[in-house]
């Protein structure tokens, strides 16, 4: 992109906002934060039920260790089919709009997770119920695979250019939303029912619910507005200047910026690997090895998401005001140092200090995860950012997020110690780290002290 074209691309934006637009972006941060936590939620509730439930439901003639990884391979297939949605809906994104891609997504997973609390088990109907278990599996895994670049990009494109980490935050923090509440249905509908009724019936309450998702699609859809900067391509593409919509935004991402997405993928390694060792992975090893009580198990980790609703705003507001990179760097090498000490205190099977453990995890992985929504679109030129940060994100989902639970259960079975998973989180931190050293900083010093300058606007004139 020329110079002059990304200035019109971006006129006006820095801008004051009146009050009236102000309060439209207050009604949008609202809405993708509840939207979001809602799509989190249905795709959470997978992992929850694939440590507690499935291998029972799904798999009732395997060992209990061949039932879990087997379960666990089901709730792999949801990230497999996470780059597959971040491909589509990225150049349907690029080309078409954020908003109505996202609304896609969200129909896609709500409809998706509905239909797993209506499925037979096993027992009624054999190997199908499995098989069906994971085509939605795989639904889901393309809604969530489109669904975060789109609403990281309508909340940073829709913000003040000085606020853009904050502004993003809004989605990340839909993630340990998501987690509070899959673990309080879950915990709530295992408390209400005994043990052989959740097994036939209960657990299928937590999915029927991401019916409420539906009013949120009608109102994103109907009261929310495309971003600023798509907009502006349009107008562009219609004026036939040089800053345009472009015919194949994946194919162009991937010309243009193969390493700078390989690099955001890495930057991903450390909060992608221990979030799910912590809300998947610790569930399995905890009950089944460690003989820990389910729900204690469950209110560790809710104490521990409702820790990190606050530390990734904040971590988003310091991005605005420090820089992105430095963040992610730090957060990276906390994550590579915790890794052994976080199996110490789990291998205690002490509940308060298992908390320790995951809170502190948690600690880390906000200061990464917190600035990621505005650190990996503004590392893309707009007519190619959705494509661009949407396949760096996902690329990380099958390489490390999916994988992590059946790894660390199927290494603990082989050595029964966990020293090479704590080895394993530590490599993914300093994976983050160096990826994050490598790639350049949006929002330096020169940026910040400028109010008419916008944040990565300098890397792809």
């Amino acid at each position: 992109m020329t110079s002059s074209a990304h200035a019109h691309v971006h006129a006006g934006e820095s801008g004051t906002a009146s009050v009236a637009e102000r309060r439209s972006h207050r009604k949008l941060l609202a809405a993708g934060l509840i939207g979001s936590s809602i799509e989190w939620y249905d795709f959470f509730l997978y992992g929850t039920a694939a440590a507690l439930v499935f291998p029972d439901v799904f798999f009732p003639d395997a060992s209990a260790l061949t039932g879990t990884l087997l379960s666990f391979s089901t709730f792999w297939a949801g990230f497999v089919a996470r780059p597959l949605g971040g491909l589509v809906a990225g150049h349907f994104g690029d080309k078409y709009g954020r908003k109505p891609t996202v609304v896609t997504c969200l129909v896609a997973m709500a409809v998706a997770t509905f239909l797993i609390g209506c499925l037979p088990s096993a027992d009624a109907v054999g190997v199908l119920a499995p098989i069906l278990l994971v085509l939605l599996r795989f639904v889901q895994g393309i809604a969530a695979g489109g669904q975060w670049g789109g609403i990281a990009l309508l909340l940073t494109e829709s913000a003040d250019a000085k606020r853009r980490g904050f502004a993003g935050t809004f989605g990340q923090t839909s993630v340990p939303v998501a987690v509070i509440i899959a673990n309080l249905v879950f915990t709530g509908v295992g408390t209400a029912v005994s043990s052989d009724a959740f097994l036939t019936w209960g657990w299928r309450i937590p999915f029927l619910l991401s019916a409420v998702m539906f009013p949120v699609v009608l109102y994103i859809q109907n009261r929310v507005e495309d971003t600023p900067d798509f907009r502006r391509l349009q107008q562009a593409a219609a004026r036939k200047t040089a800053a345009t919509v472009v015919r194949a935004p994946l194919a162009e991402a991937v010309r243009r910026n193969w390493r700078t997405i390989l690099l955001g993928c890495g930057t991903l390694s450390a909060t992608n690997s221990l979030f799910y060792v912590s809300i998947t992975g610790l569930l399995s090893y905890g009950t089944k090895t460690l003989d820990m009580n389910r729900n204690a198990l469950l209110t560790v980790t809710l104490l521990s998401a409702a820790l990190m609703t606050a530390v990734l705003p904040t971590a988003g507001w310091l991005s605005d005001r420090f820089g992105r990179r430095t963040l992610i760097v730090v957060g990276g090498l906390g994550v590579a140092a915790w890794g052994f000490p976080y199996f110490a205190l789990v291998g205690t099977a002490s509940a308060p200090l298992v908390f320790v453990a995951v809170a502190v995890g948690f600690l880390f992985q906000g200061l990464t995860y917190g600035p990621m929504a505005a650190y990996l679109g503004e590392l893309f030129a707009p007519n190619v950012r959705y494509s661009s940060a949407s396949l760096a994100y996902q690329l990380s989902a099958i390489v490390v997020s999916g994988g992590t639970p059946i790894l660390m259960t199927a290494v603990i079975a082989e050595t029964g110690t966990t020293t090479l998973v704590a080895a394993y989180i530590a490599l993914m931190g300093l994976v983050t780290s160096a990826s994050a050293w490598f790639l350049p900083e949006t929002n330096p010093a020169e940026v910040r002290r400028d109010p008419d300058a916008l944040p990565g606007a300098h890397l792809y004139r």
